[in-house]
This record gives C-alpha cells, sequence and structure tokens, in this order.
C-alpha cells in the first residue's frame, strides 16, 4: 500500500505548483465567476477553471504510472472531453444540452475502451447468478457517467466543497479497490486524491480560486471511471450500493433537487437554492463550518461503504438498503423535498 503514498504526493505537489500561474491566467484570459443572482455566496469576481491543474496532473501521471493500452487511451481520451467542454463552459457558457452530448461522448469513449458496466449478481438468488446487460450495458454505462459527472458539479457552491468530498469519496474507494486487488484503480484514486488535496489550498474559504466546470465535470467523472472500473464490472451485488454510498452526499444531494424541482414544476437542471449547503448556511453556520459538515458526512459514507464491502452480498444488499432508506426519510424530514428558495 506505501507504493502509493508517492504518486499521491506527486499529484499533490504538482498541482499545488501550478495553481499561482493558474491563477494569473485565470484573471489574464477573463476566466471569472461574476456573482449574477443570489445564489451566489461570494460577493466578489473570482478566477474559474482552475480545475485545469488538476486535469493536467492526474493526465499525466496516469501515463507515467499506468500501463499504456487502449483502455487507458480511451478514459483519458473521454476525461479531456469532459474537462475541455467544462473550460469553455467557465468561459463562454455551454448550454446543458450540449453539456450532456460532451458527456455521452465521454460515455460511448470509455465504452469503446472496454470500461461499461456489463453485469449485476441477482440480489434475490443464493448462488448471486448475474444478470447479463447485453445491449443494456451501453444506456446504462451512459447513464452512470452522466449522473456522476453532474452530482460534483451540483455541490460545487461553497469553497472547498467539491475538492474536498471528492478527495474524500478517492480516498474511500482506494482502499476497498486495494482490497479487492484492483491495484490500476487504486492508482487512479491515489492521484485523483492527491490532485484535490494540491487544490484544496487556494479552493478553501476564502477561495483564491475556483475550480469551475472544468473541475467539477471532470473529478465528477472521474468518479464515475473509477466506480466502473473499480467496482461495477465485478460480480457481487453490493458493488452497487459502495459506490452509491461513497457518493452519498453528491449523489444524495441531487436526487433530492431533481425531485424537489419537479414536484414545484420547475425543470430538473434549473438551479435553486435547496441544496444541502444552502440549507446549512441558511441555519447560521458559516461556510467554513458548513463544508467541515459536509466533509464529516462523506467520510462516514465512506467509512459506511468500506465496512459493507466486507459482508456477505445478500447481508450487504439488506444493510445497504437499510442505510438508503434512513438517508431517504432523513431528507424527507429535513425538508429536502421542499423549495426553500425565497
Amino acid at each position: 500500500m506505501y507504493k502509493y503514498i508517492i504518486p499521491f504526493l506527486a499529484a499533490f505537489a504538482l498541482t499545488f505548483i501550478q495553481m499561482p500561474f493558474t491563477i494569473k491566467l485565470a484573471k489574464k484570459k477573463g476566466f471569472l465567476d461574476v456573482p449574477k443572482d443570489e445564489r451566489r455566496v461570494h460577493k466578489e469576481p473570482i478566477p474559474v477553471g482552475g480545475g485545469i491543474a488538476m486535469v493536467i496532473s492526474v493526465t499525466i501521471l496516469m501515463l507515467y504510472y499506468l500501463p499504456i493500452n487502449k483502455g487507458l487511451i480511451m478514459t483519458l481520451l473521454a476525461s479531456l472531453v469532459i474537462a475541455l467542454s467544462g473550460l469553455y463552459d467557465d468561459k463562454e457558457d455551454l448550454s446543458p444540452k450540449l453539456k450532456f452530448l460532451f458527456q455521452i461522448l465521454a460515455g460511448v469513449l470509455l465504452i469503446l475502451g472496454g470500461m461499461k458496466i456489463e453485469f449485476v449478481t441477482n440480489p434475490f438468488d443464493s448462488h448471486d447468478a448475474l444478470l447479463i446487460l447485453n445491449i443494456l450495458s451501453i444506456p446504462v454505462t451512459i447513464f452512470w457517467v452522466c449522473g456522476i459527472t453532474n452530482t460534483i458539479n451540483l455541490i460545487d457552491g461553497l469553497d472547498g466543497l467539491a475538492s474536498g468530498v471528492s478527495m474524500i469519496c478517492a480516498i474511500s474507494m482506494f482502499f476497498i479497490t486495494y482490497k479487492m486487488g484492483r491495484y490500476e484503480v487504486s492508482m487512479v484514486c491515489a492521484l485523483v486524491a492527491g490532485a484535490c488535496l494540491g487544490f484544496l489550498p487556494f479552493n478553501f474559504n476564502p477561495a483564491k480560486i475556483f475550480m469551475g466546470d472544468t473541475g467539477a465535470l471532470y473529478l465528477g467523472f472521474m468518479l464515475s471511471y473509477i466506480s466502473i472500473s473499480g467496482f461495477l464490472k465485478q460480480a457481487a451485488i453490493l458493488m452497487i450500493f459502495v459506490p452509491v454510498l461513497i457518493l452519498g452526499v453528491p449523489v444524495f444531494d441531487t436526487a433530492f433537487a431533481m425531485v424537489r424541482r419537479k414536484l414545484s414544476g420547475k425543470s430538473m437542471v434549473e438551479a435553486d437554492k435547496g441544496h444541502l449547503h444552502h440549507r446549512l448556511l441558511k441555519m447560521g453556520l458559516n461556510q467554513r463550518q458548513t463544508v467541515v459538515i459536509l466533509y464529516s458526512i462523506s467520510a462516514i459514507f465512506g467509512v459506511l461503504a468500506n465496512l459493507i464491502s466486507r459482508f456477505h452480498s445478500s447481508i450487504a444488499l439488506v444493510i445497504s438498503l437499510g442505510v438508503l432508506l434512513i438517508i431517504i426519510a432523513t431528507g424527507v424530514a429535513a425538508g429536502m423535498l421542499k423549495n426553500k428558495e425565497e
């Protein structure tokens, strides 16, 4: 396990040393997030697009530490499609439809590289019989990629929130994939976590730069890739629930947001101030307190996922369903399905 420390530190250092230059370049090229509406928590224009430093670091180090093959090349191409579409959006604004098309393209590239959800186990079969998805593996994989890619973007509303939560998710995935013997996937987890840590000092409140869609969509995509290659290609039903639990903060916040908007008659992609971090701020917490609380929740989800992964699939299924029901019930009781905008 110790051999992953150097790659982790390399990703941290490479990202960290890029950041002063990235901030200057963003200002020079006009990559600025100007607060235009009440959803924005910041009051002054802040450089945006800082996620490109993480993209550069992880891409270079994946090429260095991982064997170069078709799967790696297609994964890197897919990640660059996501990152460059995000970079363009940070400067010029990209329509939701075009963003979605680029995400579908990234999903297709992953599939062409051999990364797809091909089967799940039947939870009602004592022998864990496989349910082969066949042609359905293509839309299921694309749905997963698009869904997880957008979850990180949707929680990127406070300084340091998306980068910190992504780092915690990557670390949680590292321990499980390492235990499963998915060592190449573990390496990617270490690189993503290290890059997030290198970016965080410049993004934590008060932020000197935002990651923008460049970073948020990229991190979401990389976590979707890790979950497919590390978990969802495994013949165990719990491997469906493990990544969902690890990504609990962005996944459930996004799910509640979409249902909430639908119930209030709004478009499911229309932004609002009903996200969990907005609600914590309305309770009187400051940005740092809110972010630390969400870090803690994310870490708890990660620990739960690691514990659940140790059980037999049928027991893990029961525990996972119980945890999911508790989360849903808590969210409903907390008013996450009600529109709280003022």
